[in-house]
């Protein structure tokens, strides 16, 4: 017998318009109606979203952890218990990401993907690994360990998308180094996404590499350069680069600490709801109370300072990173810098699920779709996640 999930009395937030009062059908795990009004359906379950927006689930592209827990913490447990943290939070399909280690831990990390994704029944959907390192410029590597940062080399990369058996969805990459144009033509032959990160690259580097295979920028802004001096004369950075490619994707930590108000004006304005993404770029911290935690493994990690709701180094030289979940992203995009509910909703599900190509299934609310839904008020705060019509976090 089919399944059947009926919400009514919503705020439908579809790709084409904002329906009050609207009721949405899921038959086994899929969109099956949008509608005005109420509709008769035998036998489903009924949530009453009693005014609440119903948006697609939330798509993050770039975590590294939450609630205690990080993907390289080398446990099936870590895996399992950030994605239902995510989900709490609205997420539901992410992209687990690694940091630059030791090659023990990234195979380990490897291993743990394809034991885990299989068994995560209660959290947010895995959508393939992002590989954030370790062939970055030394000098942009923010919290990255400086131990393993080095440039690419072709026998270690070919070796660990072999071993990745198609996991590897995405790898971040300072451009500008030696090998790394060649490594972006390869990343693209293999389906996986080429992007530019903690780099040094100035705007004819990233020219370069969007020719051979790059097409995102991660945490934009971040870890990156803008206008700097080279012997006196003045060079565009690669956040230049960003706004110029027109064909350039982006993702933005909108936590209203990373970037200000006015630099999300100024990326929603240049680049679009269709070209940005927004991340969380998350670390073990997420969800927690602040205080002291742990950027990477807990074993071997970078001890970090959580406060004013950002992860800094101890000394407070600089953001270690993220804390936000996808709820804050949305919020603070929509409240602070006056992005359109609906565009803010495009960032967060539709463009992210358009960059990792499952935009066939995912990102919006259209009949045929996986039922990836959440339910949150006026100030998005999440009471209801549903991932494949099943309701995996209730308010």
């Amino acid at each position: 017998m089919p399944l059947y999930l009926k919400i009514i009395n919503g705020t439908l937030l579809t790709p084409y318009r904002l329906i009050r009062n609207g009721t949405l059908v899921v038959v086994d795990g899929r969109i099956a109606e949008i509608t005005e009004g109420n509709v008769e359906v035998p036998d489903a379950i009924e949530i009453d979203a009693q005014g609440r927006y119903v948006a697609p689930g939330f798509i993050d592209l770039h975590v590294h952890g939450g609630g205690g827990h990080d993907f390289m913490d080398g446990t099936e447990e870590a895996f399992l218990k950030i994605a239902e943290t995510h989900a709490r939070f609205g997420t539901s399909a992410l992209v687990p990401t690694t940091l630059t280690s030791d090659q023990a831990s990234l195979f380990r990390t490897l291993e743990l993907y394809e034991a885990t994704h299989k068994k995560n029944e209660n959290g947010a959907q895995f959508l393939g690994l992002h590989l954030e390192g370790p062939y970055f410029a030394m000098i942009q590597r923010g919290a990255q360990d400086p131990r393993y940062i080095r440039n690419p080399d072709p026998t270690e990369y070919r070796e660990i998308i072999r071993r990745a058996n198609g996991s590897v969805r995405r790898w971040s990459v300072a451009p500008e180094l030696p090998g790394a144009l060649e490594m972006g033509r390869y990343l693209r032959a293999q389906g996986i996404i080429a992007s530019v990160a903690h780099t040094e690259a100035i705007h004819e580097d990233v020219v370069l590499a969007a020719e051979n295979g790059y097409t995102l920028m991660t945490h934009l802004y971040s870890a990156m350069l803008g206008v700097t001096r080279r012997n006196a004369f003045r060079y565009a950075g690669a956040v230049e680069s960003a706004f110029l490619l027109d064909d350039m994707d982006v993702e933005i930590i909108t936590d209203g600490i990373h970037l200000p108000p006015p630099l999300l004006q100024l990326i929603y304005k240049i680049k679009g709801p269709d070209r940005t993404a927004l991340i969380t770029d998350a670390m073990r911290a997420a969800s927690l109370p602040p205080g002291d935690s742990i950027l990477g493994p807990l074993d071997n990690g970078l001890k970090v300072l959580v406060e004013d709701g950002v992860a800094k180094l101890p000394d407070r030289s600089s953001f270690a990173g993220s804390v936000a979940t996808a709820d804050r992203l949305v919020r603070t995009i929509v409240q602070q810098a006056g992005v359109p509910l609906l565009d803010a909703i495009k960032m967060m599900a539709s463009t992210p699920a358009r960059i990792m190509g499952v935009q066939d299934r995912k990102g919006s609310l259209t009949i045929g779709k996986d039922a990836d839904l959440v339910l949150f008020d006026e100030d998005i705060r999440v009471s209801t996640t549903i991932i494949g019509g099943k309701v995996v976090f209730e308010n």
